[in-house]
């Protein structure tokens, strides 16, 4: 924090104006009268930072410094380092010295037992990257801070959602996400991870400060003699663990071996105290997720998506897409980290790394109905990276479920936020439209520079940009695209409305049931019948589109699930009238 704030006192006549004073400003003298010439060849699709983000409040962009050690002769570094050689070779980064980004190498070339330390935060990349670095930071103020889902407007409002979810931590909050700069406090503070231990230092002002956020320093632990993980306030839940907090922040990547195994080189793994282990994370979100920093090539680090690329029943569906996009996996240590470079980029495998489905948690063996499924078990680190149809076989054959339902006594399962599988073959993906192209598309600068915006919002926030380009929907209006939008949005909202109304009554046929005495095999067909029509309607309550990302899926999954839970209301029924007549 110390080098960034020093960055900052030294170099705000070198930051655009508007980045640092929140005021949107023109350019002036020369990139002024040359910005008319560079619109044209770049082409009227590419707004300008101002009229996207408009008044912007971010943190002033740190300068790339000069190493707090002199530079050292790499050889003497890929003596060991063979693998960092062969990815740094031709690469953009080539001419990178080891120190700029590692701290104590000429102490560990020394010693080799002092290792060096790696910058892992966003102000190294943001040094030489600043565009990306401030638009990463933008603070979206369209977006609250913690809006939760089961509000009346918002995606699963109750009374339905705290019933059919009745047993779940996320009953406690079930929040809406804000942009990827403050994911990692947003995960911390929220009531149903840690059982409310974590709060802001200084009250609410912390949702408004501008990215990224470092967590410790807006955070503080309330119950710091304790390390365990537990509900310390009413109405809140201990939900975390390790393995979850790899979507939120790679800080660790070094001391986590791949899939969160146990190794006596690793410092965490799966089953390490989830206390322990957040109070060392700070950073949100690294830049290193999807840009290999040797190679300066797009890469995938997250264990659960390598895996699942590599497993031998190649059942995934980026295995049946003849269209998908090669990776090259490479080991480090003996198999103790793998990363997967990609042969392009490829947002449906980077954003594929945490906007996903999947397994990070403890779970219920739906065999012997047990919570018995432990940390120390590979499950609990699983990406099945499957689409909505295919989840409930998927998750039968893996022998897992989430959570055990309060009022029915089901085994069910928990989504996530299952983005890149339902854009997976949507029409969208079919006409070649990419998570960055709507959610991160390319900006200027105040200098008329081209580059991709990390701010990474709705769509809805640069239309022109998105939607309304000239290889998309050029004869829209951005009346009539937000019109289109809402519309989608409006009928998957509705049926899911109808899903939740028959959820809920198969949940209290199954309590009608049980009270009767009906025979414990009918019992467990309708809890049966409950996880099929439950599986295939909270998948969308995860899923942060509101069906837009695959409006034809979203219609067939929710549709099914009515069905679903009219064959266990009838199944129920039927029974019911069957012992009735017996007596």
């Amino acid at each position: 924090m110390k080098r960034l704030a020093l960055a900052g006192i030294v170099l705000l006549s070198a930051v655009p104006a508007y980045l640092i004073t929140g005021s949107a400003v023109a350019g002036k003298g020369k990139a002024a009268k040359a910005a008319p010439v560079a619109a044209a060849k770049a082409g009227s699709d590419i707004g300008t930072e101002a009229a996207i983000y408009g008044p912007m409040t971010v943190r002033a962009v740190p300068k790339a410094a000069r190493p707090a050690e002199s530079p050292v002769r790499e050889e003497k570094c890929f003596e060991c380092h063979d693998e960092i050689q062969a990815l740094k070779k031709d690469g953009k980064h080539g001419k990178v010295n080891c120190t700029s980004c590692h701290d104590g190498t000429a102490d560990h070339l020394k010693d080799s037992d002092r290792r060096p330390a790696t910058r892992v935060d966003l102000e190294t990349c943001g040094g030489c990257h600043p565009d990306q670095y401030a638009s990463f930071a933008t603070l979206n103020l369209k977006k609250p801070a913690r809006t939760e889902k089961s509000l009346l407007t918002e995606r699963a409002p109750n009374p339905y959602w705290d019933k059919l979810m009745m047993g779940h931590g996320f009953t406690k909050e079930h929040a809406n996400p804000r942009s990827h700069a403050f994911m990692l406090v947003d995960h911390l503070i929220v009531d149903r991870a840690y059982g409310g231990r974590f709060q802001a230092k200084d009250g609410w002002g912390y949702v408004s400060m501008p990215g990224p956020v470092k967590a410790w320093d807006v955070l503080v632990d309330r119950y710091p003699d304790s390390k365990e993980q537990k509900a310390f306030l009413p109405e809140s839940a201990a939900a975390a663990n390790p393995t979850c907090l790899q979507c939120k922040t790679q800080d660790k990547i070094l001391q986590w071996k791949y899939m969160g195994d146990k190794d006596d080189r690793a410092k965490w793994n799966r089953g390490s105290n989830v206390v322990e282990y957040v109070k060392e994370l700070n950073t949100a979100m690294n830049c290193f997720y999807c840009h290999d920093p040797h190679a300066a090539k797009p890469r995938i680090v997250r264990d659960g998506l390598i895996q699942a690329l590599t497993r031998p029943e190649k059942d995934t569906l980026w295995h049946k897409d003849p269209k998908a996009t090669k990776i090259d996996v490479k080991e480090f240590r003996g198999g103790f980290r793998k990363i997967a470079l990609l042969e392009k980029y490829d947002a449906k495998l980077q954003c594929g790394q945490c906007h996903v489905e999947y397994n990070c948690n403890p779970g219920f063996d739906p065999k012997t109905g047990e919570y018995s499924i432990k940390a120390s078990d590979q499950r609990t680190n699983h990406f099945p990276f499957k689409n909505v149809l295919q989840i409930y076989d998927h998750y039968n054959d893996l022998g897992f479920r989430d959570f055990k339902h309060t009022l029915t006594g089901g085994l069910l399962w928990k989504a996530q936020h299952p983005e890149v599988e339902t854009f997976w073959g949507s029409t969208h993906d079919k006409a070649g439209a990419s998570c960055n192209a709507c959610h991160m598309p390319k900006v200027r600068n105040a200098k008329w520079k081209v580059y991709t915006s990390h701010w990474q919002t709705s769509p809805r926030n640069y239309l022109k940009q998105t939607c309304l380009t000239s290889k998309c929907h050029p004869n829209l209006t951005e009346a009539q695209a937000n019109y289109e939008i809402d519309s989608v949005r409006n009928f998957t909202k509705g049926k899911m409305r109808k899903a939740e109304f028959w959820l809920s009554a198969l949940i209290d046929k199954i309590v009608e049931g049980k009270k009767a005495g009906l025979p414990a095999e009918v019992i467990k067909e309708a809890q049966e019948q409950h996880q099929k029509a439950h599986v295939l309607w909270e998948w969308w309550t995860a899923e942060n589109s509101d069906g837009f990302h695959n409006p034809a899926l979203a219609r067939e999954s929710l549709t099914k699930s009515v069905e679903e839970s009219r064959k266990g209301i009838k199944l129920i029924g039927d029974a019911l009238e069957k012992m009735t007549a017996s007596k």
